[in-house]
């Protein structure tokens, strides 16, 4: 269930993670990755439904062109800290880091905005105006 998250201290001439990385990690059972650096083999990624998070893309491999030094450390990535056994939330719209410490607190706060939202949505659908929405649910 594990998440990799990593750094490649902005290694711009080739791509750390491509397919085979995604394999691999799938297969111990890891269910994606966060790479603050650039991936390779997207088509294949995204065909074997693994989710990856990347600064950017590039065709060249990273044979001989990056080391890992570490792992199963604390990392900055995307300029967040992140440490092992944090909660990560990745999707479409972008990646958060929640801090172990604080996982429950930060899940029932969000389970209660999006109550919100759903309310104030049904509140638009039926006719209501931004305005009225808002004075009762305030949440955007």
């Amino acid at each position: 269930g594990d998440v990799v998250v990593a750094h490649t201290s902005n290694i711009t001439n080739s791509a750390f993670w491509g397919e085979l990385f995604s394999t691999a990690t799938r297969v111990r059972g890891g269910t994606g990755a966060i790479i603050d650096g650039y991936v390779r083999d997207v088509r294949k990624i995204m065909a074997m439904n693994f989710p990856v998070f990347a600064t950017g893309m590039r065709p060249i491999n990273s044979k001989g062109r990056c080391t890992v030094i570490d792992y199963d450390v604390p990392v900055i990535c995307g300029g967040v800290m992140v440490h092992p056994g944090d909660l990560i939330f990745a999707e479409i719209d972008g990646v958060v880091v929640i801090p172990q410490a604080i996982t429950t607190e930060v899940i029932a706060r969000a389970l209660e905005t999006a109550t919100k939202e759903n309310e104030m949505r049904a509140a638009l659908l039926s006719g209501k105006t931004l305005r009225e929405a808002w004075e009762k649910y305030q949440v955007l």
